[in-house]
């Protein structure tokens, strides 16, 4: 049986219904939105205290091998997810954005549950690197990349990395 080939849609689908099912699996109220609730994917009450989330989900679909990499500008990383200009300024306390990586080749997912706070630092930061490593011609880019580092590896710039965000289920700063 050939291949088949997966949509981004079906991916990032994949990666909101996997979301949905851990935190009803916690104890979590959780609906999707529908429409065009612009940087939220998912609601979030706490029935246990009443705190009230919000949830935008980004989904890779990478082979196990292939989900990281290393740059020679940013180092190496366990996982890495395109966004956007916009993201450099949404700070919001009660949003979290959750990245998924699927394994093409396993079927595993992974959670990383990451502050709104510094997934806009990040964002920023890594695009000024960018910039800033340029030397003399003008770059122009509105797409930035937000990484999941390793806690062996040095950074330029602060680095979130997979042992302090993934599977943040308790939405911890």
């Amino acid at each position: 049986m050939p291949k088949a080939v997966i949509d981004n849609n079906a991916v990032s689908l994949a990666g909101d219904f996997a979301v949905l099912s851990q935190l009803s699996l916690r104890g979590y109220d959780a609906n999707m939105t529908l429409g065009r609730t612009k940087s939220v994917d998912i609601l979030v009450s706490d029935p246990g205290t009443g705190r009230m989330l919000k949830l935008e989900v980004k989904t890779s679909y990478k082979s196990g091998g292939s989900a990281g990499g290393n740059t020679k500008l940013f180092g190496k990383y366990e996982s890495a997810w395109i966004m956007g200009e916009k993201h450099e300024v949404i700070r919001d306390p009660d949003l979290f954005y959750c990245f998924v990586n699927i394994g093409e080749d396993t079927k595993q997912f992974r959670f990383f549950i990451v502050p709104s706070e510094v997934v806009a630092d990040y964002v920023k930061g890594q695009h000024q690197l960018w910039l800033n490593a340029d030397k003399g011609h003008s770059r122009t880019n509105r797409m930035r990349t937000f990484r999941i580092g390793l806690e062996s590896e040095k950074y330029p710039f602060p680095t979130p990395t997979a042992k302090k965000y993934e599977d943040n289920w308790e939405f911890r700063k």
